[in-house]
Parts: structure tokens; C-alpha cells; sequence
């Protein structure tokens, strides 16, 4: 991480004092070790997750207009939106180089394909936001590539770094992809919870961001009422007393109970796919893992 440029030093210092939970290096560690001895190639290939991860977080909060992050100021907020932007890039090539450097090719495309689905999730999303006509079935396309993708490419990596056969590394890509589907269900759900996370409380509404509790309680709906929620979304997010009257619809319409049942069918057809894995302390770890995500209450 180190430059020999000072703000580059003092920003990268900032980031990494405030680091989340660090879940996707977990992914790979474990991943790796389930199958053998972890080497060289493991360690770099959860720094290159983290430092990818951590790049798209502060272009992330450049495109959303987000002044915090984990509870501090974010990148932008503190150094304006031009210097985020070079910050991240700046990680982006640090985790590339990082591959390159030791010739870590396999990591490096599997981890690069990530980014590329990452991209393509995000601006899906922006282009449906201004319509707000997102299906179901759109809604998982966007959070495969935007936040499941990056899971997926952490256990495919964790594998790839002890393994060299293609089919065992292609079914822990889809175990960690059903992880991140669920993962990013229960964000959608803890942000219309009534639980004290830590976090701002209704966000997806107030960006329009069309949610899997939503989709389904609009899908419930008559076409009056349906053209009537989404009007408030697109005209009144700003207005706290519309915002609430939009949560209480998904709860009537049990929007909240339906994206439970879908996060649990995909924690369920996680635990599938890891039981073909051999069966030791670390398949077991990566099973707690995975309930972690789906349990956490931030």
C-alpha cells in the first residue's frame, strides 16, 4: 500500500484504519485450507480481493454522493470526488500489479472478470433506477454481477491458489456466487429493519434502488396501487413520512417474508455445494461463515 507520495501514504493509512469485517479474505483462507496448506499464493490472492474490494467501495461512494462509510467520513467527503477517484484506481493497479508481479495469472482473471461483472451490475442498476422497473429476474442479474460475483471470485481464488483442477475451482465459484446472492439479500433486508445496525435506515428507498422485498410486494399489488408506491418512490424519497409509508407497504404485502424464504433457499443450496467439498474444520468453518452472512445484524 505504501507510495512515495505523502496524501497517497495519509489516505491509505485512513482506509485501512477503518476496514470493515473483512468477510471475503475469510472466503478465501478458508477455501484454500479446506482443500490443503495454504502458501504464498493464497495470502496474495486475499490481498488482491481485499484490494479490489476496497477500490470499488470508494468509487462506490462516489457515484452514490456517499459522505460516510462504515461509520466515518468517506474518501470523497474528506478529499473531494477527483482525489477518490485516482485513490481507487490507485488500489485497482496495486492489486494487479500485486498478480502480476508473482505471476498469479489464474487469480488475476478470476478476480478481473469480477470487476468487469461489478461494472456491468452497477450500471444495470443505474439504468433501470430511472424507470423502476426492475422484474425479479433482473434484480438477481444485477446482484450476481454486482455483489455475488465478487464473493464467488474470493472462493474460486481461495482454490485456484492450492488447485489446479478446473471443475473443483468452478463449483466453489458457484458455492461463494449462491453466498453472495444471499449476502446481498440480507442487505436489502437489514435496511428496512427495525434493528439498530449501525446504519442509515431505508437508503435503497430514498436512492430508488428497486429491492427484492419491493419487486415482490409491487408484484402483489393492483396496477393503482402499484403506479401509486412507485410514484412516491420517484417523487417523494426525500420526504421521511413517504418513505415510511413505503415500508409499511412492503411489510403488509409480505415483501419481507418472501426475500427471507429466498435467502434461506440460497443459504440452503450453499450448504449443497460446500457438502461435496472434503469434509474437515474448515468446511465446517466456511458453513459458520456462511450463516454469519445471513445472520449478522450489520
Amino acid at each position: 500500500m505504501q507510495s512515495r507520495m505523502p496524501l497517497l501514504d495519509k489516505i491509505t493509512r485512513y482506509i485501512v484504519k477503518r476496514k470493515g469485517k473483512q468477510i471475503r479474505p475469510m472466503f478465501v483462507f478458508l477455501t484454500a485450507r479446506m482443500f490443503a496448506e495454504m502458501n504464498e499464493s493464497s495470502y496474495r490472492g486475499a490481498a488482491l480481493v481485499e484490494l479490489l474490494h476496497t477500490a470499488t467501495l470508494v468509487h462506490d461512494d462516489v457515484v452514490d454522493d456517499a459522505y460516510e462509510r462504515r461509520g466515518f467520513f468517506s474518501i470523497n467527503a474528506l478529499w473531494k470526488n477527483k482525489i477518490a477517484v485516482l485513490v481507487g484506481d490507485y488500489l485497482l493497479s496495486k492489486g494487479l500489479l500485486l498478480s502480476l508481479e508473482n505471476k498469479d495469472f489464474q487469480l488475476l482473471e478470476i478476480t478481473s472478470d469480477a470487476v468487469r461483472r461489478m461494472s456491468e451490475g452497477e450500471l444495470l442498476q443505474i439504468e433501470k433506477a430511472r424507470r423502476l422497473d426492475i422484474t425479479e429476474e433482473v434484480y438477481f442479474e444485477i446482484i450476481s454481477n454486482k455483489t455475488a460475483s465478487l464473493i464467488a471470485s474470493c472462493c474460486a481464488v481461495g482454490a485456484a491458489s492450492v488447485k489446479e483442477d478446473a471443475a473443483t475451482i468452478e463449483l466453489c465459484r458457484q458455492f461463494g456466487e449462491k453466498v453472495g446472492l444471499a449476502f446481498q439479500i440480507k442487505d436489502d433486508l437489514l435496511d428496512l429493519g427495525d434493528d439498530d445496525t449501525g446504519k442509515s435506515k431505508n437508503v435503497d428507498i430514498k436512492e430508488k434502488k428497486m429491492t427484492l422485498p419491493l419487486i415482490y410486494a409491487l408484484g402483489q399489488s393492483d396496477e393503482k396501487t402499484k403506479n401509486y408506491i412507485i410514484g412516491l418512490i420517484k417523487n417523494s424519497s426525500d420526504k421521511p413520512a413517504k418513505v415510511a409509508e413505503v415500508v409499511r407497504f412492503i411489510h403488509e404485502k409480505q415483501g419481507i417474508a418472501y426475500a427471507n424464504q429466498a435467502m434461506e433457499r440460497l443459504k440452503n443450496e450453499a450448504f449443497l455445494l460446500l457438502d461435496q467439498f472434503p469434509a474437515n474444520v474448515y468446511r465446517e468453518s466456511l458453513r459458520e461463515l456462511v450463516k454469519f452472512t445471513v445472520d449478522r445484524r450489520k
